[in-house]
């Protein structure tokens, strides 16, 4: 295979990365209380070694009641947390590596039955003073990251959490300013959010956002039907401050829109022109869903990754449960030993290594 679109560097901003792939936000729920451990240190180390151009932490929580569910989740304020943070951050720099935490709230989503869940109350509709703070909060945790010396951050508006649940019309039947009948006006949250984070790091400080059309609640739900759609979606995002958009998909290689073969992260640079990162399924013969259901997935070719990679469709690609079992992975595919990748077992969901 011709790898080399995957190993050319990148670079936005204050961003400078050695290759196109990113480690993708992988929940991990194993920091005591909420504190990150040394083994965490070691786990984001690993991959920092092994040639990873950017790491994405799991979700980190903002200090908000219910923004998390389970209680090992990591948070990212409090002293004790933050002090974790800054030896997961050091590590990785000593081994070579850039790394932006993602940020978090998980709204009324709960948990897993797989994790020790907590004690939550039954959601309620969030106050006006409610969201005030909770902007406040995500812009807190987005000043501690580059306090803390990260590399950039990620705001996760995706797969039904809090953020997410404003966005979808199922979910946010709000009837003043952070309601609305279109995409656009169920928007504004996420907005108000980016503006705040923005105003807090600087304009340099690179801000990412995930995004998805699929919910946990709905895997076949779409908040954008039409690139039209899509355009009233993420054009005000990008003028709020967002840099990249990380577009979440089961199945990257599937198109977004009839008549294009380009997938949601294609269209997403297309209408924003600005940077993107594909994910979804790369380096796995079956989709990640199956994975929290116990199923193992073997490993797959890189080829048509590669051939969208090179045609520029988008910018970077996240690599998920391959780097989960495979710390390796990629150096293996930079040193053309591909055969020697390790299938994915679903216990690595539950393992750190």
């Amino acid at each position: 295979m011709d790898t080399e679109a995957l190993f050319s560097p990148f670079t936005y901003k204050n961003l400078h990365l050695k290759n196109r792939v990113v480690m993708a936000p992988m929940t991990r729920a194993q920091s005591d209380n909420g504190v990150p451990t040394q083994q965490i240190a070691d786990y984001y180390a690993r991959r920092a070694s092994s040639e990873v151009g950017l790491i994405l932490s799991e979700g980190t929580v903002i200090k908000r009641p219910a923004s998390k569910n389970i209680q090992n989740i990591p948070d990212f304020y409090g002293t004790e947390a933050l002090n974790g943070w800054k030896n997961v951050i050091d590590a990785v720099h000593e081994n070579g590596g850039k790394m932006g935490p993602q940020i978090w709230h998980v709204g009324d989503t709960r948990s897993s039955p797989d994790y020790p869940a907590m004690e939550m109350e039954k959601a309620s509709t969030m106050s006006l003073e409610d969201i005030h703070d909770t902007i406040a909060q995500f812009a807190a945790s987005a000043k501690s990251a580059k306090d803390l010396g990260f590399d950039c951050l990620e705001i996760h508006g995706a797969h039904g959490y809090l953020i997410d649940q404003f966005f979808w019309e199922v979910t946010n039947t709000r009837t003043d300013e952070y309601g609305g009948k279109t995409l656009k006006e169920r928007s504004r949250f996420a907005v108000d959010i980016i503006k705040a984070i923005r105003s807090a790091v600087g304009e340099d400080f690179t801000i990412i956002i995930r995004l998805s059309q699929w919910k946990q609640q709905d895997y076949n739900s779409r908040l954008a039907s039409t690139p039209a759609e899509m355009e009233e979606w993420l054009l005000p995002m990008k003028e709020a401050g967002i840099d990249i958009f990380h577009c979440s998909q089961r199945r990257f290689w599937e198109p977004e829109f009839e008549g294009s073969d380009l997938n949601f992260a294609g269209w997403a640079k297309k209408i924003t022109g600005q940077p993107t990162i594909t994910v979804g399924s790369v380096g796995l013969n079956s989709d990640f869903m199956g994975a929290f259901a116990g199923e193992n997935s073997a490993k797959s070719d890189i080829s048509e990754l590669l051939k969208r990679l090179d045609r520029q469709e988008f910018d970077l690609v996240a690599v998920g449960r391959a780097l989960l079992s495979d710390p390796q992975w990629l150096t293996k595919i930079k040193n053309g030993k591909t055969d020697e990748i390790l299938d994915f077992s679903a216990s690595s969901l539950r393992i750190l290594h």
